[in-house]
């Protein structure tokens, strides 16, 4: 059976990446899709691990000659993600995390039919700023302008298919894991276990 993609975007300061680590962790088949990006590591972060980590004269490389499915520009730095490491992924049975941004995802709506896409928010923007603030990675303008973002980014959540609001990490883990086993489990993906199985077509 083909993994499944699940298209995960939020506004900074919603614990994305954190609910997508433990879903990873949780899931033998899940693994993260892992994108390329022209911004510097921050402090603790391993190249191939967290993101593939290019200069941008090889991004944009990789951007003409069609290597990205999506690729965009997100607080000043380049973001992009590789149709041939995804589709590898998936075709090994492995699910996909893609941590995209708003833009990526309109993008990539385009070409994967069967993804699935999930929007996080946290409780409000003020409870956004603080977990900025506290996070303790950007300075106060950086903020400022992520928190500005963020309003906008909250526009696009109506073109998902879930919506998570981040209020307690441990409640948005388990919504987040009831998205995953029920998609996992839908008709049209489980047809061709079943059929060899069973030898009936359920699709």
């Amino acid at each position: 059976m083909k993994g499944i993609p699940y298209i995960v975007s939020a506004p900074s300061g919603a614990g994305k990446s954190t609910l997508c680590n433990m879903a990873v962790d949780f899931f033998s088949d899940l693994r993260h899709s892992i994108s390329y990006t022209t911004r510097p590591p921050r402090q603790g972060e391993i190249n191939g691990v967290e993101y593939h980590f290019i200069d941008g004269p090889a991004f944009e490389r990789m951007a003409k000659t069609g290597e990205f499915l999506e690729y965009a520009g997100v607080h000043g730095k380049r973001y992009g993600t590789s149709g041939k490491d995804l589709e590898m992924l998936l075709a090994a049975g492995k699910s996909a995390m893609l941590d995209i941004d708003v833009q990526g995802a309109a993008s990539i709506k385009k070409t994967l039919s069967n993804a699935v896409y999930i929007f996080i928010l946290p409780p409000s923007l003020e409870v956004c700023e603080q977990r900025l603030i506290k996070r303790g990675k950007d300075n106060p303008e950086d903020i400022k302008r992520r928190v500005a973002a963020a309003r906008e980014e909250i526009n696009n959540a109506s073109g998902y298919d879930y919506i998570i609001i981040n209020d307690d990490l441990v409640a948005a883990f388990e919504k987040l894991k009831a998205i995953i086993i029920a998609e996992s489990s839908k008709r049209e993906r489980m047809a061709e276990k079943v059929n060899k199985a069973f030898g009936i077509n359920v699709k």
